[in-house]
């Protein structure tokens, strides 16, 4: 989701505590990309960023508003702005009424399954079934199964890595890399290379962030999870797991019965992944302009039998490579863990 362009810029003053113990303090409040970000009023240091699709209000229709980041946080905002309390209400209003709603998403899905069924025999094929399972889900019932998933990976990989600047400066990452929905998240333990859930959601193990002198290693493994969603449908993999009952259940009711996914995050681990074709590979780098090198000496750190593309020069660097997001935000994606 992007912010309302009328709100773009919006600022204001509030105040804020981090914990229900804690005193006040005064902050100021803007509304950003998908999130509002909470900057210490002296020195304008972000203290956090709440996604804007969970902030929930304490009080509707009171006076200063009261906001939370969500149901269990103990965190609270207090602002009296009448314009960005009215840009949160209608950032909600949208969300609301692009929200896939239940009935609508069992009938579409229920009737192209019956369609199907009646067809090619689809009720007796179960690759078909999970195949057209994962073609028939809209994007936001993919992420929210991908979030899922990523929730039961936490079990092994802890909590992603969420330190305030960084998150920000990881969203400038995604944003010059990814298009527009998809996610990168930094998981502290027990991950080398980079995964890919339904999304698309980009993983990628601290190491790869923590231990290189630039982004264009996690840069070029977001690349290559990108080719991998273009070229296997990451979905797929999960609904197999998952099991043709359960994909059956999520055409019908919209939603994968309880305890589908509880182990997937293991397997997404410790599975082999398919080698990618080196020229198509090599084509999105010269594309982007970002050195491979890093990629190459980085990938497979799991060794899980995947082909290697080669030697790597550590010195090579594409023709023209430049940048990716400057040196400030790099600094502040490397301790994104240290939060």
């Amino acid at each position: 989701m992007t912010a309302l362009q009328e709100y773009q810029r919006l600022e204001c003053t509030g105040l804020w505590r981090e914990t229900p113990e804690a005193q006040r303090r005064e902050v100021i409040v803007s509304f950003g990309d998908a999130t509002l970000v909470i900057s210490d009023a002296k020195n304008a240091r972000a203290l956090t960023h709440w996604s804007l699709p969970a902030v929930l209000r304490l009080n509707p229709g009171e006076r200063p508003a009261l906001f939370t980041p969500g149901p269990d946080a103990g965190e609270e905002l207090e602002i009296d702005d009448e314009t960005l309390i009215e840009a949160i209400a209608k950032v909600h209003t949208i969300i609301e009424a692009r929200r896939p709603h239940p009935g609508r998403l069992r009938v579409a899905l229920l009737s192209s399954t019956l369609a199907a069924i009646l067809g090619v025999g689809l009720f007796w094929m179960p690759g078909v079934l999970i195949d057209h399972t994962a073609s028939a889900l809209p994007a936001g019932k993919r992420q929210e199964i991908g979030l899922a998933a990523l929730a039961d990976l936490t079990r092994l990989s802890g909590t992603p890595c969420n330190a305030p600047e960084g998150s920000l400066a990881l969203e400038k990452l995604r944003d010059k890399l990814m298009p527009p929905g998809g996610r990168i998240y930094i998981l502290r333990d027990g991950v080398a290379r980079a995964n890919l859930l339904p999304g698309p959601i980009v993983l990628l193990g601290r190491g790869l962030i923590e231990d290189q002198p630039t982004a264009d290693a996690a840069a070029g493994h977001i690349i290559a999870e990108q080719l991998r969603d273009e070229l296997t449908d990451p979905m797929l993999n999960l609904l197999r797991y998952a099991g043709l009952r359960a994909s059956f259940e999520l055409l019908t009711t919209g939603d994968l019965p309880e305890g589908a996914l509880a182990g997937y995050g293991e397997k997404l681990l410790t599975q082999s992944q398919n080698t990618l074709p080196e020229a198509d590979l090599m084509a999105r780098f010269a594309t982007t302009g970002i050195s491979s090198a890093p990629y190459r000496m980085t990938r497979d750190l799991a060794s899980d039998g995947a082909a290697s593309l080669g030697s790597a020069d550590p010195n090579q660097v594409a023709p023209g490579a430049q940048a990716i997001i400057a040196d400030s935000d790099w600094v502040a994606i490397q301790s994104i863990c240290s939060g």
